[in-house]
This record gives C-alpha cells, structure tokens and sequence, in this order.
C-alpha cells in the first residue's frame, strides 16, 4: 500500500480537545475593520486563549490545519454602531473590557489611524458558551464561541457557562447554514 500524503500531520478523530466553556483570559491577536453584509461598520476581533492549561488553544488550532484558505478558529465580529447610529453596547463592553485588563490603556489611541493595532496584544475576558449550527448535511452540531466579554479580574474570579444557543425551529427544518464574513487566511494572522 501506499502512504497517503501528509500522513504525519494528519490528525486522527478523537484527539481533538474541545474548548472548555465559561470564562477564559484571552490574548487580542488581531483586530481587522470590516463592513457587515448589511453595510453596517463592524470590527472583526480575532482572539486566542492567553492563560491556563488551554493557552495558545486557537494557535495550535491555526497551525495544525493544512487545508488551503484556512481561516483564524475565533473571531468575534462586533458591530461599531447601533440602528440608531451610535456606539453599539457590544463595541463599548469589549473596549471597556479591554481598557479595564491593560493598566496603562489609552482608549484615545483606538480612535488613530492605527487603532487596531494599538490593541493587538492586549488582554481581555471573554466568556465561551455553545452555539447550534446545522451542517452542509443537515445534521444539527455545537460550537463553541465566544459570546461575552468581561475584564479579566471577573474572568479570573470565575464566571458562570452561559446557556446553550439554540437555532431557531424553522431554521433547523429549512435546512439554514450560517455563513461566515470573515475573508481572511493564509500565512500566520499576527
């Protein structure tokens, strides 16, 4: 027989880790301004676990996939702005999050030409919780997300595991297959 391609680097099923859930003090890796499909201003927050027996999780993720057109396993896209035109209060939590976990943080410096990134590196808490999703064959899975942030004083307190996010009925029988915005791949992000 012969040996398949890339056989050494080939993970098998059952050695994948998942995440553990709840609060987890991360590392902003890179942060990338975008546009939503609605046309809304949003930022696409690319994060990875900085401490704990789980750091660099998303890394180790990033590295040991070998397809092409890869992407970064965790980024939160936060919209900046509300309906009404003003700061979204998801936009203002992470800022705060992150100004609260940095002594020495300048929130004036978000607001330059290089403000995404003035806040690579920084630390932030984020809150991990499940999100259903169904697949390219219909078949109903989790995934594990980041779905709040919080300092990480709180972070490192302990938070609680939010609730399962659940697909709504009709989307779970139409067949709805969530699409990601993000277009980013390719060499290491940071």
């Amino acid at each position: 027989m012969k040996k398949p391609n890339n056989y050494e680097n080939t993970a098998a099923y059952g050695s994948f880790e998942p995440l553990e859930l709840g609060g987890h003090v991360c590392k902003v890796c890179k942060v990338v301004e975008s546009v939503s499909r609605t046309g809304k201003d949003m930022v696409d927050i690319w994060l990875d676990i900085a401490e704990g027996p789980q750091k660099d999780y998303y890394l180790k993720q990033w590295k040991a996939d070998t397809r092409e057109g890869k992407k970064w396993p965790c980024i939160v896209y936060q919209l900046v702005e509300d309906s009404d035109g003003n700061t979204s209060r998801g936009y203002k939590t992470f800022l705060e999050s992150v100004k609260k976990s940095n002594p020495g943080f300048v929130e004036d410096r978000v607001w330059e030409d290089t403000g995404c990134e003035y806040l690579k590196g920084k630390l932030v808490g984020g809150v991990f919780g499940r999100e259903q999703y169904m697949n390219q064959r219909g078949e109903l899975k989790w995934s594990t997300k980041c779905v709040q942030f919080r300092d990480t004083e709180t972070i490192r307190k302990g938070v609680g595991v939010p609730e399962d996010k659940l697909l709504p009925v009709q989307k779970q029988v139409s067949g709805f297959v969530p699409v990601s915005d993000s277009e980013d791949s390719g060499d290491l992000p940071f």
